[in-house]
């Protein structure tokens, strides 16, 4: 079977028509689709080009399925165990109905995705410094985008890191790595691409000093 070409898009109109998909389908994703997706993420941003990351590529069932428990306790301690409160929260609240329900359904299902990418950063595990390795989530943005080339969508997730020592065991990392992030990739079973409702853009800019 012959792969499919990546969709041809305009750059600006990738970034503004690329949200995140947390409805996917259980359809196999083609291995040279999802090398062709990681060749573009390692184009991203890596501080002073030391590239000290790696990038799980997560199918085995068993795999996701424990790390899809532990996933879900971090979802229910965080957002699930108030589902009553966020739903019935006025529609400007900080989480709206409907991004509340595509998380959820992210929550039950995320093992069905067929694809997992885990971007590690090898080294940050016993950092004090906060911000070590944070430049590779520039690389997981050209991740999803290049994903969205495909017609993949995906989401950037770390709700499983109340369990960071375990799924660091379990994927048989270093015990100085650190997993920076879940990103679950299918293909959209529901919703499209569309430009993410934001503030205004005056609401949020500020010029050479923050304005309250």
């Amino acid at each position: 079977m012959t792969t499919p070409a990546p969709q041809e898009l305009n750059l600006l109109e990738a970034l503004h028509s690329t949200p995140a998909r947390r409805y996917l389908s259980t359809e196999p994703i083609p291995d040279e689709i999802v090398r062709a997706i990681l060749d573009a993420a390692i184009r991203g941003p890596s501080g002073g080009n030391s590239q000290p990351w790696a990038w799980i590529v997560v199918r085995d069932p068993e795999i996701k399925k424990q790390i899809a428990d532990w996933y879900r306790e971090g979802w229910h301690r965080h957002y699930g165990s108030r589902r009553d409160e966020i739903l019935n929260a006025p529609e400007d609240g900080p989480m709206s109905k409907r991004s509340f329900l595509a998380a959820d359904h992210l929550a039950a299902h995320i093992e069905e995705a067929p694809v997992w990418i885990v971007p590690v950063i090898i080294g940050a595990a016993k950092s004090s410094n906060p911000r070590l390795g944070s430049s590779i989530y520039g690389a997981v943005q050209q991740l999803i985008l290049a994903a969205r080339a495909y017609g993949l969508g995906s989401t950037l997730t770390t709700l499983h890191i109340g369990h960071e020592d375990d799924v660091r065991n379990l994927l048989g990392l270093p015990e100085n790595a650190l997993t920076m992030a879940i990103v679950p990739l299918g293909y959209p079973s529901k919703g499209r691409w569309a430009e993410p409702k934001r503030r205004p853009l005056d609401e949020v800019v500020h010029y050479d000093r923050y304005q309250a």
